[in-house]
This record gives structure tokens, sequence and C-alpha cells, in this order.
């Protein structure tokens, strides 16, 4: 399809109309899209190099929330790195005490032992601090009395302090405590560090500083986001990320990740986890809603062709998406469709457009009025979706009568939507027009209404690929022996924080793929300070699997965490 802007049209309702259609996700579509995506999932699982990953991350078990200890976390994923000590109670609940550190963009781009020596550095400061406030003594010097830990490598050597790496990059793992990084992002550059163990070049930062420190354990961000899901609401089968980035983490049988071959992993039986990638799902686009705008994004961006999905769902796109789209109905010929044909300096920048404005847009619509009720007024329930649609869609923007159409509340809502693309946009106050805010409203809506139903259905593949529901809403199958009727999800990110109503779309797209109900048992709740918890709870795991390695009488199995 061409351009929008190429199109000619004198109706805006019909432009308008249009570019809806073309962000709409129909049933069937949904459901084919899904099930390209569990395609990808068998593939991935079946070997290595695919774009969907599907990584075998070597943590075995889920936490119940019984757990206990305290451990050193090791967060590095953006501008800052934060060093945690989490103290888990052992009833679903933990203490966190936590200090960032700026990463500067010379680390960013330097040479990677500098980066992580100033790693080690930072947990060093930290440790230091820790070991100087009372009332913790020290058993080795530099190490609080809280931390210390027998040795992994054996009982006679010095106490150490057990660390997990939360490393929110592309690594493939070969074990708990090894990862090599396949490629930097989020404006990562370091040198000598691709095709490197990350757990090496960090434990050889430590031991160059003669610190007592051990890295335990790597672990993706979102597989934290599982974990610690699952240790404070007693279980739970996948983490995801819906915020800048997009990821998800679910617990497989290995008896399917059947790229580990005769690994003694794959000797071992049982659950892992598998960090799927699933950014990358359909880089070909061949199932992916594709509209112009999106293929203007991808072309224009610094990865065309990868991470497919991730550019339709992901924080960092969804508002340039949406600058694409109002731009073409600000050049719509013969006339204009929105701003009177006037832009602005953040409408004109390359992702001038944050997609934290989409969720001012839609909060400013969903406000509740301040003002009391005139007087005689009986007051009236809020509109359903249903209602909006009968509503402010009553007549057509094209109509003069439009305006003269809407109720109060309408108006209202409209008002405060103008004032937030006045502000955020920038433009003159004269050249937005409440006909200008629904037109913004409905663009808004429709892209992340797509990004939201694309996120349930990677929920929903992740339901039916761990055998808990059935594409297209059949009977669920039976539980099996031990499993909650709940099913948990772990969720982080922005988007489902902090976005109105992602969570209800996202819903639907479940009620649609699944059923309602077992969409109904989907259990989503917000992972409680995942990176820090969830590497955690990894150095947890090391310390048990180690602690089995070492007893000759135990049979050797994997560490549940």
């Amino acid at each position: 399809m061409a351009p929008i802007s190429a199109l000619r049209n004198d109706s805006a309702e019909a432009l308008v109309s249009d570019i809806e259609a073309q962000f709409d996700l129909a049933p069937a579509q949904l459901e084919d899209l899904t099930k390209a995506f569990l395609d990808e999932v068998a593939q991935g699982l079946g070997a290595y190099g695919h774009p969907l990953a599907m990584i075998p991350t070597f943590v075995t078990g889920v936490p119940d929330g019984t757990e206990t200890g305290t451990f050193l976390a090791l967060d590095l994923g953006g501008t800052n790195l934060r060093v945690c000590e989490v103290s888990l109670h052992g009833d679903q609940t933990f203490d966190l005490r936590q200090q960032k550190y700026k990463v500067s963009e010379q680390l960013k781009s330097g040479e990677a032992t500098v980066l992580f020596d100033y790693l080690a550095d930072s947990v060093d400061a930290f440790l230091t601090d820790s070991a100087a406030a009372p009332p913790s003594g020290v058993t080795t010097p530099g190490i609080p009395a809280s931390l210390a830990s027998p040795s992994l490598d054996g009982p006679g050597d010095s106490p150490v302090v057990n660390l997990g790496l939360t490393f929110s990059f592309p690594v493939e793992q070969s074990a708990l405590d090894s990862g090599v990084l396949l490629t930097w992002t989020k404006g990562f550059s370091a040198r000598n560090a691709i095709g490197h163990d990350i757990v090496k070049l960090l434990q050889d930062a430590f031991d160059r500083k003669h610190m007592h420190v051990k890295c335990v354990a790597l672990v993706n961000d979102t597989v934290g986001a599982l974990l610690s899901r699952a240790y404070t609401s007693g279980g739970c089968i996948l983490g995801a990320i819906f915020g800048t980035g997009t990821n998800g983490a679910w617990v497989e049988d290995v008896h399917k990740i059947t790229k580990l071959g005769n690994s003694p992993a794959a000797a071992l039986g049982g659950q892992m986890i598998v960090n799927t990638e699933w950014g990358a799902f359909n880089n070909s686009r061949s199932h992916l809603p594709s509209t112009p705008f999106d293929n203007k994004l991808d072309r224009e961006s610094i990865n065309p062709r990868f991470q497919a999905f991730e550019k339709f769902i992901s924080g960092m796109y969804l508002g340039e998406i949406t600058r694409n789209v109002l731009l073409s109905l600000v050049d719509a010929s013969p006339k204009p469709v929105l701003f009177g044909g006037r832009s602005s300096s953040v409408l004109n920048a390359h992702y001038g457009l944050d997609t934290a404005v989409m969720s001012d847009v839609e909060e400013a619509w969903e406000a509740e009025l301040n003002a009391a009720p005139e007087p005689q007024q009986t007051a009236t329930p809020p509109p359903t979706k249903a209602d909006e649609k009968k509503t402010v869609e009553r007549e057509s923007l094209s109509s003069p009568h439009w305006e003269a159409s809407l109720s109060t509340l309408e108006h209202a809502r409209l008002e405060r939507v103008r004032k937030v693309v006045i502000a955020k946009l920038e433009l003159p106050a004269e050249a937005v027009s409440l006909r200008d805010a629904a037109i913004v409203r409905r663009v808004v809506t429709m892209v992340a209404g797509r990004a939201a139903k694309l996120s349930g259905a990677a929920i929903a593949a992740t339901m039916v690929q761990t055998e808990r529901a059935v594409l297209g809403g059949g009977p669920p199958p039976p539980a099996k022996k031990g499993e909650e009727t709940r099913i948990g999800v772990g969720v982080d990110g922005s988007l489902i924080q902090f976005y109105p109503n992602y969570e209800r779309s996202m819903r639907e797209s479940l009620r649609v793929l699944i059923g309602e109900e077992t969409e109904r048992r989907v259990d989503i709740g917000m992972a409680k300070d995942g990176s820090g918890v969830g590497a955690a709870l990894c150095a947890l795991q090391a310390a048990k699997q180690a602690a089995l390695h070492q007893d000759k009488s135990l049979p050797n199995r994997p560490a549940r965490i």
C-alpha cells in the first residue's frame, strides 16, 4: 500500500479510518501470528543460531518464597549500574540495600578491561561502605559479616562474597556462571568484550584487585523478573519485559530443548528457564502486521530487518511510529488533515516524539473531571469503550457538525488532550483544534493497542508452549501434578507498569487466543526488583549446586532454588 501521505482524499474520517484498519488485528490474524511464533520457538529450541534464540540459562527450578540468605547482586543494563545487597527472609519478603553508579560514555565505548575494572571498583566501594556501617561485623577485610560465605571452591578457602550478575545484553550461556557476549546494545560498544565470557571478564577484574568476591551466577533481566515474581508470589512460569525493549523467559521442559544434545544438562532432565530473546521474532515480517509507518521506522533504524517484534511493541519505538502517522496526516493531500498542515521541531525530529507523550494523551483522556456536576444534573457512570465509539465517532470527523455533536464530558476530555498536544508537541495553540486532539488520541490508541495485543500473543504462545492452554480457546489441558490453578506471570517495564490500559488490551488478546477460562487463571503481577532479587536467587542456586557437588554421598542432580 502507498504511504498515506500519497493518498488523495478529501475526508479526514476516511484517512484516519484507513490507518486504523491497517493497525487492527483480527482474531484469525492474531492466531496465525501466534502459530508462527510457536514454530520459531521450536526452531530456536532445536538449533543454535536462530534469531529467536531460546537460550538455555542453566537456571533449574523456580523459587517458592521460602528461600533465605543474603547475597550480593550487580546489575548492568544501561546508563547506571547498581550494586545491591539482597536479604531473602523465607516468607516471600526481602530487604534490599543498593547504590547506583554512573557508567560514562567513555566506559561504554572504551576497553572492556577498563569497564569491568570500574564494575569491580563499584562493588568494592559498596562493600567498604557496608563493612563500615554498624552493626555488621567483618569476617574478612572489606566483607560485611552478613555477606560472607564459605568459598564455593572448597571448605578450606577464605570466606568470599557470592555475587549474582544481572547482565541485560545478548549472551549465549553455557553454564549458570558462564556466558559469551554476542553483541552490545543500549549504546555500549566496549572493545574486546564480544565473544568473551562475561563472568570471566568480571572475575578477572575482582582478582586483579585481590577482592574476596566470586561471580557465581549470570542472569538476564527477564529471567530475574521470573525469579523475583516467583519468590514474592509463590510461583511463576513466565518473566516478561514490556518497556524500552521487550523480552520473555519461561520455564521449559529440558527434553524440549533438543539443541542441548547429549550434554550433562540434557541428561539431568527436569526443567530449565530459557531466555527467548523474542524481540527477534519474525524478522522476515511475513506474519507481523507491517504498515508503511513500520517500514519507514525499520528502514531508518540502526538495525534494519532485525528485532522486528520489538519494533512493533517496545517503548523505544511506539513514539516514532506515532510520529510517522501524525506527519502523514499533516502532509495529506489535497489538504492537510492535522494541525492545518503545521508541524513542529518535535514532530520533525527523528525519534522526537517520546512514547511517554502517548501515555500523557491517554491519561488526559481518562482523567476524571474535577469540576462538580452542575445543579440539577444527575451523575452518570463513566462511558465504556463501546459508548466512546458511539459518541465521539457518532459524527464523521469530516462533518461540520462534529464538534457540536460532542457531549460535555467528551468536550472536556478532548480539551485536556488538546492541552497535552500543544505542550508536548510544542505547537501553537491556534494550530490545534479539538478535532486535531481527537485524531491524535485515535492514532495513539491504535498504535499502543496493537502493541498490547501483540504482547498478549507472546504470553498466549507461552501458555500453549508450556501446556497450560490450547490455542483457539479450547478446554485447557489438565494441570500437571503439583501445579497451581493460578498461572503466574512476572512483568516489568514502563509500558506494562505505567501505560494506561496496556494490560487490559493485552488480556483482550489473551482471551481471543486461549479462551476466557484460561485467561482468568493468568495472574499477571509486577516483578519486584527482578534484576536484584533474581540475581540473588541465582547466586543461591549456585551455592546449593556447589554444595551438592562437594557432597559425594548425594547423586549428581541439579540444584533447585
